[in-house]
């Protein structure tokens, strides 16, 4: 999983550059036509399009026998339960192609949170920098912290013994890209911090060498699953969506917008690229 997200994270990064300078927003929606084409493009190959028409034009002719029938019960009821079949049958068929286009979205959604689900520091702004340690017994460990100029801890270290973790509280001074020092035991490990006002990958986690985890991560290497730090958090703002004079702050409003923004644009380019829906 590591491979595989320095490789994406590569490429997305470069791909991200034009956005850098722009509104949230922008981004999402130029992110959301080219993921509506694959997905339509992929449907169309591996989906049964003769019999998605065919469950359609079903489920057509039951919803007219409703109307045209308004006042037989026993029609109605009869149609009613027909859709149902109908409707599972079309789902059934639809799930072969989810099969193909689910693993690359999720991939591609998860580094795409990295940029629309949080926003960078502003100078005078902080948040919460958690570190996660292996079992200690509840004993506190002698862990050194060395912060960079540009960033300040607005309060001591706070030794939490039932989670195993130390907690402070981070300040932004100066815009940059940082990181930070923790020594323990003879071994230093490090967390990326950046505090700027564009639309650039951040690394809310560094995690541990877990599947899991890295697929939820994968702006940074994970931490060595033998090593005294197993986890390393920094509660970075949540993300601003603008839309149609609506805002969201919420660090998963961009999926909202993308989702709709992605069916959208795969109605409107069905026709076009001759996929049955």
């Amino acid at each position: 999983m590591t491979g595989l997200n320095a490789i994406l994270g590569t490429v997305i990064d470069w791909l991200q550059i034009p956005f850098r300078g722009l509104p949230p927003m922008i981004g999402v929606i130029v992110w959301s036509i080219p993921v509506s084409i694959f997905a339509l493009w992929v449907f169309g190959k591996t989906s049964n399009q003769t019999k998605i028409s065919a469950v359609k034009d079903k489920i057509a002719a039951s919803l007219f026998e409703i109307r045209l029938f308004n006042d037989d019960l026993r029609a109605i009821a009869k149609a009613q339960w027909e859709i149902m079949g109908h409707v599972l049958r079309y789902q059934g068929l639809a799930l072969v192609p989810m099969i193909f286009i689910l693993p690359p979205l999720v991939l591609l959604m998860v580094q795409l949170h990295q940029f629309y689900g949080f926003r960078g520091f502003s100078p005078g702004e902080s948040g919460l920098l958690r570190v996660e340690l292996a079992t200690t017994g509840g004993a506190r460990p002698d862990l050194a912290i060395e912060v960079p100029e540009g960033l300040h801890l607005e309060t001591p270290a706070i030794w939490i013994p039932s989670l195993d973790e130390f907690n402070w509280r981070l300040a932004a001074d100066e815009p940059g890209d940082y990181e930070l020092g923790f020594t323990l035991n003879g071994a230093t490990t490090t967390k990326t911090v950046r505090v700027t006002d564009s639309v650039e990958r951040l690394s809310p986690e560094r995690p541990p060498k877990k599947f899991m985890d890295q697929l939820e991560w994968p702006s940074e290497t994970p931490l060595p699953s033998d090593g005294a730090i197993q986890r390393i958090s920094i509660a970075y703002p949540e993300a601003t969506m603008a839309m149609l004079g609506w805002s969201w702050e919420w660090s998963f409003a961009w999926m909202v917008v993308f989702f709709v923004l992605t069916m959208v644009f795969a109605f409107a380019l069905k026709k076009p690229m001759g996929v049955e829906l």
